[in-house]
């Protein structure tokens, strides 16, 4: 699994011209899911997740985790995160899982995020979403459990 994390000051979710998700200073999360992960990959990714030190403590370090800051955790599906884009002047998502997969991994994600971080939301898996943030830096890191 694929996370592109973002520290934001705000960041939010709409479909269909209406808010499905939002959060304050935190972390957004876009999720890309590749054919081999697992639950087992996703659990790793979130523990990764809550608790990469990416926000300053009070000497300006990055020392501190989403958990620590009680930041909110903002996840969006991303297909084309898994892209190749190695050759050529067009991306293959051979490496992409599968819909049904991706979205039963997203959700198993989101729901094990729900568990351990309260503040936590989520865009939908396949929907046209137009996704805005405030981006933090810009900090920016990229994490994958493969």
């Amino acid at each position: 699994m694929i996370a592109l994390l973002q520290r934001v000051t705000h960041a939010d979710v709409h479909v269909d011209e209406q808010l499905k998700a939002e959060i304050q200073q935190g972390l957004l999360v876009l999720v890309g899911v590749e054919k081999d992960d697992t639950e087992e990959d996703a659990e790793r990714l979130l523990r990764r997740i809550l608790g990469y030190r990416v926000f300053s403590d009070d000497n300006g370090k990055m020392n501190l985790s989403l958990t620590d800051i009680h930041g909110g955790l903002l996840l969006v599906p991303q297909f084309t995160l898994p892209a190749d884009t190695r050759k050529g002047m067009r991306p293959s998502f051979t490496p992409a899982a599968p819909p049904e997969q991706g979205e039963q991994l997203f959700e198993y994600l989101v729901s094990q995020a729900k568990t351990q971080h309260a503040s936590t939301a989520a865009g939908h898996f396949g929907a046209d979403m137009q996704v805005r943030l405030t981006n933090d830096g810009p900090v920016t890191f990229w994490l994958q459990t493969g």
